[in-house]
C-alpha cells in the first residue's frame, strides 16, 4: 500500500473508534462510518470486507496495546498478585467499548475467532512464564490432567468471562489458584 492509503485506513479506524467509543459497536455501521470520514461508502470496503473486519481490527489493535502494557507493568512476585493484577490491568486497560466489542465479535466468522485466539495464545504463553518464575509453584503439582497450559487457559477463561461481565473483583477465583498452587 502506499503511504497515503495507509493513511486513509488509519483515518477509517480512528472514526470507527470515536464512533464506537461515543454511540457503542451497535451503531457502526459503514454508512456512518463513511459519512465520518468523508469518503464513499464502496471506499471503506476498499479496505475493509465489513463491519465485523473494523470491530475485529479495533478489537485486536486494543488487545495488543494492552498486553505490551500489561508486561511492563506488572512487577509482583507472587503469581496469584500478578494474576490479581493483570485483571485490575485489563479491567481499567480494556474499556466498556472494549468489552462491549468483545462481545460484539461472538458472530464473527472462524477467522475472526482465530485472530483472537492468537492474542489468547499471547495471553497464555505470558502466564505460564509468569508460573515459571514463582519459585513457591513447585513444578510437580503438574502432570497429565494438570499441565502448566491448562491451567493457564482456565485462568484466561475465567479472566475473560469476568471482564465480559465486568465483574468487580477475581477474589473467589485468586483463591481457588492459591489452593492449588501452593
Amino acid at each position: 500500500m502506499r503511504k497515503k492509503d495507509e493513511t486513509l485506513r488509519e483515518c477509517i479506524l480512528e472514526c470507527a473508534r470515536e464512533i464506537i467509543d461515543q454511540e457503542g459497536p451497535q451503531n457502526l455501521s459503514i454508512r456512518t462510518l463513511s459519512q465520518k470520514v468523508g469518503v464513499a461508502s464502496g471506499t471503506i470496503y476498499n479496505y475493509f470486507a465489513n463491519k465485523d473486519e473494523i470491530l475485529l481490527v479495533i478489537t485486536e489493535e486494543t488487545w495488543k496495546h494492552a498486553l505490551i502494557e500489561m508486561n511492563r507493568q506488572i512487577t509482583a512476585v507472587c503469581f496469584t498478585q500478578q494474576l490479581r493484577d493483570i485483571y485490575e490491568f485489563l479491567k481499567e486497560e480494556i474499556s466498556d467499548s472494549t468489552g462491549a466489542l468483545m462481545n460484539s465479535l461472538t458472530n464473527v466468522q472462524v477467522i475472526g475467532r482465530q485472530r483472537m485466539q492468537s492474542m489468547q495464545s499471547v495471553l497464555r504463553t505470558d502466564i505460564i512464564r509468569r508460573i515459571g518464575k514463582d519459585e513457591q509453584i513447585l513444578p510437580s503439582i503438574w502432570n497429565e490432567s494438570l499441565s502448566e497450559v491448562d491451567f493457564a487457559d482456565l485462568i484466561i477463561m475465567n479472566m475473560m468471562e469476568n471482564l465480559r461481565t465486568n465483574a468487580p473483583n477475581i477474589d473467589c477465583f485468586i483463591e481457588v489458584v492459591k489452593r492449588v498452587v501452593y
